[in-house]
């Protein structure tokens, strides 16, 4: 039995498990919401070698929902916040942390190692899409967040094949695009709730359309991202 934060995990996967999740290598595009549970739950499961790839600040906007948001860390690197984090909770693990933009000027560059697995919980839909073109064309395993925004009900999110979603306006978009790529199967995480109707919000230059979010639905899809990969790993 091991001595360490990692014993109660073993009860379940046993040692051949935790070698598996200790050798493995993940790689997570988008550290908010989503990403940020999805993070916080590979590195506690056990995963060993890690890299985290955001180009964003903490605004006081994320408090209500990103692990790594509170009042002390506005205006902070997300990547090294969640970087600083993970440490805390594996001293061992292997970490690289990027505060980039994932476009494809930066593609290669960040999919330059053989991963186990790709997290896609990046919200514009340009770099999203070339994330799993690019995923695609080099083998690599992806599952893909979509829209978690003015959803108020977890208990209706699940994971699936692009093909069976509904309900959800980004996996319309995301369908159809891979559908013209000529890709037959992506995994994603989705939500099968009605989204409320945006809200406006009024800023200092003008009014503009802004999607609500919750404390538990993106955190419930990131965890259930960590659980699926981990799952598929040890199996």
């Amino acid at each position: 039995m091991l001595s360490n934060f990692k014993q109660r995990t073993e009860i379940i996967i046993g040692k051949k498990g935790i070698d598996k999740l200790n050798n493995a290598k993940v790689i997570v595009f988008g550290v908010g919401g989503v990403g940020g549970f999805a993070v916080e739950g590979l590195v506690r499961a056990g995963i060993g070698n890690i890299t985290v790839v955001d180009f964003d600040i903490v605004d006081e906007t994320n408090i209500n929902r990103q692990i790594i948001a509170l009042h002390s860390t506005i205006g902070m690197d997300k990547v090294e916040l969640i970087k600083n984090r993970a440490l805390d909770i594996n001293p061992n693990l292997k970490i690289t942390a990027y505060k980039m933009l994932y476009d494809e000027t930066t593609s290669d560059f960040l999919l330059n190692e053989d991963y186990d697995f790709v997290v896609d919980a990046i919200d514009m839909v340009k770099s999203k899409l070339h994330l799993i073109k690019a995923c695609n064309q080099r083998g690599l395993k992806i599952i893909s967040s979509m829209g978690m925004g003015n959803k108020l009900n977890p208990a209706l999110i699940e994971i699936d094949d692009i093909s069976k979603t509904e309900m959800c306006p980004l996996a319309k978009i995301v369908r159809r695009e891979v559908r013209k790529m000529g890709i037959k199967k992506l995994k994603v995480v989705y939500s099968k709730e009605k989204p409320s109707t945006v809200a406006t919000m009024e800023t200092d230059k003008s009014i503009k359309k802004v999607n609500g979010s919750t404390s538990f639905v993106p955190s419930s899809a990131g965890l259930l991202i960590a659980s699926y990969i981990v799952n598929e790993l040890i199996k």
